[in-house]
Protein backbone atom coordinates (compact mmCIF):
# COMPACT_ATOMS: atom_id res chain seq x y z
CA UNK A 1 0.00 0.00 0.00
CA UNK A 2 0.92 3.38 -0.87
CA UNK A 3 -0.30 6.55 -0.04
CA UNK A 4 -1.19 9.35 -2.97
CA UNK A 5 -0.90 12.75 -2.03
CA UNK A 6 -2.47 15.99 -3.88
CA UNK A 7 -2.44 19.59 -3.79
CA UNK A 8 -4.42 21.77 -5.77
CA UNK A 9 -3.22 25.06 -5.35
CA UNK A 10 -4.31 29.06 -5.29
CA UNK A 11 -5.44 30.40 -8.15
CA UNK A 12 -2.60 33.34 -9.41
CA UNK A 13 -0.40 30.71 -7.73
CA UNK A 14 3.37 31.33 -9.41
CA UNK A 15 4.48 34.61 -7.46
CA UNK A 16 3.93 32.53 -3.86
CA UNK A 17 5.40 29.38 -5.51
CA UNK A 18 8.92 31.41 -6.57
CA UNK A 19 8.80 32.76 -3.23
CA UNK A 20 8.74 30.01 -1.37
CA UNK A 21 9.90 27.33 -4.54
CA UNK A 22 13.51 26.63 -2.45
CA UNK A 23 12.43 25.62 0.78
CA UNK A 24 9.69 23.50 -0.62
CA UNK A 25 11.73 21.50 -3.04
CA UNK A 26 14.88 21.30 0.19
CA UNK A 27 11.70 19.62 2.07
CA UNK A 28 10.61 17.38 -1.28
CA UNK A 29 14.78 16.24 -1.22
CA UNK A 30 14.56 15.59 2.76
CA UNK A 31 11.64 13.12 2.15
CA UNK A 32 13.02 11.84 -0.67
CA UNK A 33 16.24 10.91 0.97
CA UNK A 34 14.65 9.30 3.83
CA UNK A 35 13.24 7.19 1.46
CA UNK A 36 9.59 7.74 2.36
CA UNK A 37 8.60 9.91 -0.68
CA UNK A 38 8.81 7.41 -3.58
CA UNK A 39 7.76 10.28 -6.34
CA UNK A 40 6.65 13.71 -6.85
CA UNK A 41 5.23 15.77 -9.68
CA UNK A 42 3.28 18.79 -11.12
CA UNK A 43 0.36 18.00 -13.39
CA UNK A 44 0.64 19.43 -17.32
CA UNK A 45 -1.73 20.27 -19.65
CA UNK A 46 -2.70 23.15 -18.42
CA UNK A 47 -0.37 23.70 -15.67
CA UNK A 48 -2.77 25.53 -12.87
CA UNK A 49 -0.77 24.27 -9.80
CA UNK A 50 -2.10 20.30 -9.53
CA UNK A 51 0.62 18.36 -8.22
CA UNK A 52 0.99 14.44 -6.48
CA UNK A 53 3.26 12.69 -4.38
CA UNK A 54 3.52 8.81 -3.49
CA UNK A 55 4.75 8.29 -0.01
CA UNK A 56 5.47 5.03 1.56
CA UNK A 57 2.95 6.03 4.21
CA UNK A 58 0.30 7.82 5.29
CA UNK A 59 2.10 9.49 8.42
CA UNK A 60 5.04 10.62 6.27
CA UNK A 61 2.36 12.29 3.58
CA UNK A 62 0.60 13.97 6.70
CA UNK A 63 3.93 14.84 8.05
CA UNK A 64 5.24 16.85 5.05
CA UNK A 65 1.74 18.38 4.04
CA UNK A 66 2.60 19.60 8.07
CA UNK A 67 5.69 21.34 7.31
CA UNK A 68 5.85 21.80 4.12
CA UNK A 69 6.33 25.79 2.85
CA UNK A 70 3.88 25.58 0.10
CA UNK A 71 0.89 25.20 2.49
CA UNK A 72 2.50 27.18 5.22
CA UNK A 73 2.73 30.28 3.20
CA UNK A 74 -0.73 29.84 1.55
CA UNK A 75 0.57 28.28 -2.37
CA UNK A 76 -1.63 25.17 -1.67
CA UNK A 77 -5.57 26.09 -1.65
CA UNK A 78 -6.81 22.38 -0.71
CA UNK A 79 -4.96 18.73 -0.38
CA UNK A 80 -5.44 15.27 0.73
CA UNK A 81 -4.26 11.72 1.44
CA UNK A 82 -5.65 8.52 -0.23
CA UNK A 83 -4.29 5.03 0.28
CA UNK A 84 -3.69 3.33 -3.35
CA UNK A 85 -3.47 -0.27 -2.98
CA UNK A 86 -0.82 -0.84 -5.20
CA UNK A 87 -1.35 -3.53 -8.06
CA UNK A 88 1.71 -3.30 -10.71
CA UNK A 89 4.85 -2.36 -9.53
CA UNK A 90 8.71 -2.95 -10.26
Amino acid sequence: MKYVMTYRAVEDFLPLAQQHGAAHVARLHEFHDRGVLLMVGTMAEPVDGEAMGVFTSREAAEEFIAGDPFVLHGVVAEWGVRAWDEVLAP
